[in-house]
């Protein structure tokens, strides 16, 4: 394992010389280690070796640093992420997503009517309309405007001298992020899992953040679904798993029908073709060589049952094989969703986009 990264990973080397700080380059190799502090710990020594961090760099006195700041501890006598080194993985990662966003990307996400409904405040100004929310009253540009049209402090105010934030309807959104963990997402020297990883942290920590009434879940599908808590999304790793797609889309829907915000949507991050279904009877049928029928129909069928309960879904491919185009695309079709066919370093900028543009649209 510890030769995947020592001779030689030329991406890895690549995302290192983007990145900004010494607990940046920790982090990201903590998600492709899958959170094993001890062997990241081995990575930092061994690019400090080969001359790839700065030549003053001192290994144990940068262990020393994370366990005086309680990001990493001892457990049953091997360093491990505390649970805020938790949080600072999850925040690094929507930092390192969102600087990485094209400029063109993510706006606000308003819409004009929806049930659960509240009001955000935008940082725009208006003038005051009648039968505008007093609330949203700027009383000090308000008062300033007075003193420049009358040139006193008289407050003499009128009432076109008033001026209002503009709002927006919002509604929250439930949301499900699948992820393939199938043996493909790491094959053919390609890692596929960390980048899946660390956008679904930076999902998390917007959610949190930015939109507390939304919801968030995570679950991973290989040879079964299984939702993932948030402090476990770091330790998430792949394994000799088919690609079991109608599991993970089956417990995507369960999990968003129990949830009551007004949208609910699922992403789906995959780079495989669905090659595996429990039958009615609990037996395993699988068929790794191409598009097995019987396997493509069952996951095409949660397809349908997802449209028919109004839950989009949104596929981010990360894969080039035509024939896999082409079932991606039967899928969308099916259910009236989206597919996007992106690369490991532009997932972010697809998956941000999408939820902005389109998590109110029904």
């Amino acid at each position: 394992m510890r030769f995947r990264y020592f001779q030689w990973d030329d991406s890895l080397v690549k995302k290192l010389k983007s990145m900004k700080d010494l607990m940046s380059i920790f982090n990201y190799i903590l998600l492709q280690l899958n959170g094993n502090v001890e062997k990241a710990l081995q990575v930092m020594k061994k690019l400090h070796e080969l001359g790839y961090l700065p030549p003053d760099f001192d290994i144990n006195e940068f262990r020393q640093q994370l366990e005086e700041n309680h990001i990493i501890s001892m457990q049953n006598n091997r360093p491990a992420l505390t649970a805020k080194g938790e949080r600072r993985l999850r925040h690094d990662a929507f930092e390192y997503v969102f600087s990485n966003l094209r400029k063109t990307g993510p706006g606000t996400h308003q819409m004009n009517t929806g049930s659960g409904d509240s009001e955000e405040i935008m940082p725009e100004k208006r003038n005051y309309d009648f039968g505008d929310d007093i609330k949203n009253l700027d009383l000090t540009g308000s008062m300033l405007n007075a003193v420049s049209r009358t040139g006193s402090l008289g407050m003499e105010m009128t009432e076109s001298d008033l001026e209002v934030y503009d709002s927006a309807r919002t509604t929250s959104a439930a949301t499900v992020i699948l992820i393939d963990i199938s043996h493909s997402m790491v094959l053919y020297g390609e890692d596929r899992i960390t980048p899946a990883k660390q956008v679904a942290m930076a999902f998390v920590e917007m959610i949190l953040t930015k939109y507390p009434k939304d919801s968030l879940n995570i679950v991973t599908f290989g040879n079964d679904a299984r939702e993932v808590q948030i402090k476990d999304i770091p330790y998430i790793s792949v394994g000799p798993f088919m690609t079991n797609t109608k599991a993970g889309l089956q417990m995507a829907r369960n999990i968003l029908l129990r949830r009551k915000n007004a949208n609910k949507q699922i992403f789906m991050i995959t780079d495989g073709k669905p090659s595996m279904i429990r039958k009615k009877d609990g037996r395993i049928y699988q068929n790794p060589m191409g598009l097995d029928p019987m396997i493509v129909n069952r996951t095409l069928d949660e397809a349908v049952i997802c449209r028919k309960k109004r839950i989009p879904i949104t596929t981010f491919m990360i894969a080039e094989d035509p024939y896999l185009r082409n079932f991606v695309m039967k899928l969308t079709e099916l259910n009236h969703g989206r597919a996007y066919f992106a690369s490991p370093d532009d997932l972010g900028n697809y998956i941000f986009w999408d939820f902005f543009q389109h998590r109110q649209r029904r």
